[in-house]
């Protein structure tokens, strides 16, 4: 990795923390300069492109920031999912990790697509775009894995994949959002209780 690689590696994950702890609106290119240690034109060095205004450069560390904070989740739960074969197993995985690391996320500030979400409207339909994106992909991981699960006799036939991951991913961020707005594990307990007993529950018999 070449050493202006390196200087866009270090500005994307200090940024990443900014964005996901204050927002976009929140986190300005001062910020970024005080968090980096970077000048102005450091910054802007590495992330200006041809026709990009300031606006501009600010969104493209919060895009390229946004994918550093989620792929850091994902290869987190990736790396204790892997080695476990059941799929029942994997998805009860996913819960202990958020239970274990709901206030102490991977990425400081909590959940990404969640926090990211609530500022990506229709006023920044780009940064929107990739928050999809990313429910998307997460959307079709779970599916998978339910998939899978009923290819090996683990899982009930009867099961739909896609409502099965719906349900799963708005009860997990619903309880991230509580613990994080109370500060407090303990109001993600009882979305983490009834995960666990809806995994139970599509457990081939």
């Amino acid at each position: 990795m070449g050493k202006s690689e390196e200087t866009r590696k270090a500005i994307i994950e200090k940024a990443a923390i900014l964005f996901n702890q204050r927002g976009f609106h929140g986190t300005s290119i001062s910020d970024i300069m005080e968090a980096t240690g970077l000048t102005k034109g450091g910054i802007y060095g590495n992330f200006k492109r041809e026709g990009v205004d300031k606006k501009g450069v600010k969104e493209e560390i919060a895009l390229a920031s946004f994918k550093f904070a989620v792929e850091k989740v994902a290869e987190e739960i990736r790396t204790r999912t892997s080695v476990i074969d059941n799929s029942l197993d994997k998805l009860k995985t996913v819960v202990y990790f958020y239970k274990e690391r709901v206030l102490n996320p991977p990425v400081e500030g909590g959940c990404p697509i969640l926090n990211t979400s609530i500022e990506a409207d229709d006023n920044m339909p780009v940064l929107r775009k990739k928050v999809v994106e990313a429910i998307n992909f997460w959307h079709h991981g779970i599916s998978r894995t339910i998939e899978k699960g009923q290819e090996k006799g683990e899982i009930k036939t009867e099961v739909d994949p896609k409502i099965f991951a719906s349900r799963f991913i708005g009860t997990l961020e619903g309880g991230i959002m509580l613990s994080r707005i109370h500060k407090d594990v303990k109001a993600f307990n009882p979305m983490a209780s009834l995960l666990l007993e809806m995994i139970d529950s599509i457990k081939a018999s």
